[in-house]
Order: structure tokens, then C-alpha cells, then sequence
């Protein structure tokens, strides 16, 4: 019986091992990685989703990757009470209120260059529709913030990867004719705004795929990948973990 016990052990450390192996492998593989964060603002409703962006940046550090935060330096498109759901009549910038979230260590936008970072990765909340582009108002008929298309084309056109989670993804879509991705599942009401916002990906010419909060989807020809975060009303362990995917299929194309 202990020969029995101290084999089971021991089969058991060497598969811990491989684990840890493996993770350490990816770690490695990633630590020269540049990767470049666009925040939106600081609060669902009308910057950044907190949790989203905390997120990214923590699979980002796990994955050995270096960040460097950057933002429009542009108003908001309103301000909302975050307690009442409700606009208020102040005024705020985007980069102010990006720095909140990046411990003040933010630059404009207009700095980034692509030749510094090896991907660029967007998370969501409203003000990547309200700030980074006109989606919330205009849906597909909207405008793209200039600062932020040049940005989504200069990574592109120099085949580097782009992470977009929750309602980020339209970005994608009106900036890349053709492209591929995910902002959850349709006709599941799990997903309440997935349906209609995979509608309008696909009028632009887009193709939607439904994909689970756990996952990501790789459209490798555009080296885009995006995963549906809080466009799932899951729990945030989940959101957390289909974030840490997409994360990591970013450095794997980076």
C-alpha cells in the first residue's frame, strides 16, 4: 500500500511538473513581448470596463509581457453617475481619466508607435463605444476616432496582432472590411446584445462568429483576436478567464 502511495505521488508531482514546465515555457517565450493597451476612459458606462482593462493587464504581466498605456486625448462623450445609470452635465477627458486606471503611467494616443510594440490590445465598456468611436449612437454607421484608426491600421499593416474584448470588436469591423469576430453568442439570452450587434458586424460586411465567454476567436488572417467579456452576463471569474485566451493568443501572434 505505501509503494502504491508513494507512486501515485509521485506520478501526480510529474504531472504538476509538466504544468509547471509548460506555463514557464510560455512565460519565457513571451518576455520580450511590447504590448500596447488603449483605454477608453475609467468606468463601464462611459470609459474603460475597470474589470476588463484590470484583466487584460494582469494576464498581460503573467505572460511576461511589457505594457504601455496609452489614450485619446480627446472629452468624453458624457459623463455618467455610475450610482444612477444616468448622464450628468460634467466634462472630462479621456486621458485624465485613463490615468486612474494605469496608476498614471499613460501617454496620448497621438505618441504611440507601432515600430515600440510587438500588439495592441483594446479592452471594452461603453467608452470604447462612446469615445473610440460614434457605435453607441450611430451603430454600424458610425465614426472611428482618427487617432484610434490609425493606430488599428499601422498595426495591421505591419502584421501584428489585436486584442478587442466585449463591444471593442466594432472597431474592428469598421476598420477592416471583411474581418472576423466575436462579441459572444447569438440568440442566447445569456448574451442580450450579442444578436444585434453580430447584426450590424455582418450589414459591414463582417463575418460574426459565436463564440462562448471562456473563448476566443483568431481571425489569423488579420491577426485579430477578440472574446465577448461582459457582453456574457457571466460570472466574473469567467469574463476573467475567456480574457486571459485572448491574452494569450495575442503574445502566441505577436
Amino acid at each position: 500500500m505505501l509503494l502504491s502511495f508513494l507512486h501515485n505521488c509521485g506520478r501526480n508531482l510529474l504531472k504538476v511538473g509538466a504544468v509547471r514546465a509548460a506555463q514557464k515555457s510560455f512565460y519565457s517565450a513571451n518576455m520580450s513581448k511590447r504590448v500596447a493597451v488603449v483605454l477608453s476612459g475609467c468606468g463601464v458606462y462611459d470609459g474603460s470596463e475597470i474589470h476588463e482593462a484590470s484583466a487584460v493587464l494582469v494576464h498581460l504581466s503573467r505572460g511576461g509581457a511589457s505594457v504601455k498605456m496609452f489614450a485619446p486625448d480627446v472629452e468624453q462623450m458624457h459623463v455618467v453617475d455610475h450610482s444612477k445609470g444616468q448622464p450628468t452635465e460634467e466634462k472630462r477627458n479621456v486621458l485624465v481619466e485613463s490615468a486612474r486606471l494605469a496608476r498614471g503611467d499613460i501617454q496620448d494616443l497621438a505618441q504611440l508607435n507601432v515600430s515600440d510594440h510587438d500588439a495592441v490590445i483594446l479592452p471594452g465598456g461603453f467608452g470604447a463605444a462612446k469615445n473610440l468611436c460614434t457605435w453607441a449612437v450611430q451603430g454600424k454607421d458610425c465614426s472611428v476616432n482618427d487617432q484610434v484608426k490609425t493606430a488599428l491600421q499601422a498595426f495591421h499593416g505591419a502584421g501584428k496582432p489585436i486584442g478587442l474584448c466585449c463591444i471593442s470588436p466594432v472597431l474592428a469591423a469598421k476598420v477592416f472590411p471583411g474581418c472576423e469576430v466575436t462579441v459572444g453568442v447569438e440568440n442566447d439570452d445569456k448574451y442580450p446584445d450579442t444578436t444585434g450587434t453580430a447584426a450590424a458586424i455582418n450589414q459591414l460586411g463582417c463575418k460574426h462568429v459565436s463564440k462562448g465567454v471562456g473563448e476566443s476567436h483568431v481571425d489569423a488572417k488579420n491577426k485579430l483576436v477578440t472574446t465577448c467579456a461582459f457582453m456574457c452576463q457571466a460570472p466574473i471569474h469567467q469574463v476573467y478567464d475567456g480574457i486571459g485566451v485572448m491574452v494569450q493568443d495575442v503574445l502566441k501572434l505577436a
